[in-house]
């Protein structure tokens, strides 16, 4: 994790204080059920719980030098709770092993985590419906191949954004869901030690869903999926990132990020102003989807467990998961602040010389009764000539003097086909589907 691209929040979720707390709460609730079971006295689990009630400080140093002498974190976090508890500490971890622990917890700690990262979707969701809503009508060129094609409108771009976003943040609840479950069913998961009654309990008490079957360990598919999805948000990202890093080019410079007072764009030349934010996101979103590689390969684990795991997610649980929460609140500044140039979009819609209406005239001389083929060649020709001069031709000209064209269609009829607003037709439709109006 680095420093420079984490949020407090989330980074709170993963600090070693945090998560011997949630061990402890796993350790309390299972004792409390056992003691209601009889198997361990009642009085173990008020010995915990009483303790607790202190709020007292984890002393994470502490647990560190003990860890140091038995090479087990969490043998070193049970004695040193005993040594703040007493004798009645002696009946933690009864009939449990080490992956009930640190597997429940992983799966409270990527529920939190991904309660963040839907308050952040949220977030970003909201602010690109509202520049959406505001440039609905603001017409600019739709690109393929980076080439100019048709027209669109600006909050056609960002419509689409919203529609994929949205589908983004279902993923990610389905993930949350399938990631949220808890294993406290002992060595090799047989509940030889340990009744499902404390799993059960433990579970509900965490808010988590029952492993059905854990052998020792959560299967590793649930993780995969859940850092699959985090891949695929980073995708998302880096396809907006990418599409507002080209239109801030010099050549096009329709939209740019904020450039705040004082900022300074390079250290040789003063005139700069670098899409650097987006720059930064398409980085972050390399690095969430290098994440899902290891998770995947964690899925095949030996027999009933092994901890080839275990190492890979002490990476990827905190970076993956502080990085898109970095990621997207960075891109949700970037929307909202987002400088938009209308005029600009207009000036490069015009810049071909009406090269983006071809279609329109290509279809009108197929319903006049010319063949498709011909059609396309008598358009293509005058396209050329518009392309070749670098839009200083206007192909509207061109058309009205090609007697083969004006022989199947009159001068007004060739106007009209080169109506802006007939592209936008249809964009209230659109706007209906993704934002329900």
């Amino acid at each position: 994790m680095v420093p420079r691209y984490a949020r407090p929040a989330m980074s709170a979720i993963w600090e070693p204080e945090a998560r011997y707390r949630i061990w402890f709460e796993i350790e309390a609730h299972a004792t409390e059920k056992l003691g209601e079971l009889g198997v361990v006295p009642e009085s173990a689990a008020r010995a915990l719980w009483d303790w607790w009630k202190t709020d007292p400080r984890i002393d994470v140093e502490a647990i560190d030098a003990i860890e140091a002498v038995t090479k087990h974190d969490v043998i070193a976090f049970l004695t040193w709770v005993a040594e703040q508890v007493g004798d009645e500490a002696r009946f933690m971890h009864q009939g449990m092993t080490s992956s009930d622990v640190l597997d429940t917890t992983l799966s409270v700690q990527l529920a939190k985590a991904s309660d963040i990262l839907l308050e952040d979707l949220d977030l970003l969701l909201a602010a690109i419906e509202r520049r959406a809503r505001e440039h609905k009508y603001t017409p600019t060129i739709g690109r393929s191949h980076g080439i100019h094609a048709e027209p669109v409108t600006f909050g056609l771009k960002l419509a689409q954004a919203h529609a994929e976003f949205a589908r983004c943040r279902e993923r990610l609840v389905n993930a949350r869901r399938e990631i949220a479950t808890c294993a406290i069913s002992g060595a090799v998961g047989t509940f030889a030690n340990v009744s499902p009654e404390v799993e059960e309990h433990v579970a509900e008490r965490l808010g988590l869903a029952i492993e059905p079957v854990s052998t020792q360990v959560i299967p590793r598919d649930r993780h995969a999926m859940y850092f699959a999805t985090l891949a695929v948000i980073a995708g998302s990202i880096e396809r907006l990132a990418v599409e507002i890093r080209h239109l801030q080019r010099t050549e096009v410079l329709e939209a740019e990020e904020y450039f705040s007072p004082g900022q300074k764009g390079s250290s040789a030349m003063p005139h700069k102003r670098n899409p650097i934010l987006t720059e930064n996101l398409t980085g972050q979103a390399r690095m969430i989807r290098a994440y899902a590689l290891p998770a995947l390969e964690n899925v095949a684990l030996w027999h009933e467990r092994d901890i080839s795991h275990s190492s890979v997610e002490r990476f990827i649980g905190p970076d993956a998961t502080i990085t898109l929460d970095f990621a997207l609140a960075r891109l949700t500044g970037v929307v909202d602040k987002l400088l938009v140039y209308p005029e600009r979009m207009q000036k490069n819609l015009d810049r071909m010389g009406g090269l983006v209406h071809s279609q329109r005239v290509l279809l009108a001389l197929t319903q006049a009764g010319v063949s498709r083929e011909d059609a396309y060649r008598l358009v293509q020709r005058n396209a050329m000539k518009v392309w070749e001069s670098d839009g200083a031709l206007s192909l509207l000209d061109l058309l009205k003097d090609d007697p083969e064209v004006t022989s199947a269609l009159t001068p007004d009829q060739l106007e009209e086909k080169f109506d802006l607003d007939y592209h936008f037709k249809h964009v209230d439709t659109i706007f209906a589907r993704v934002f329900g109006e």
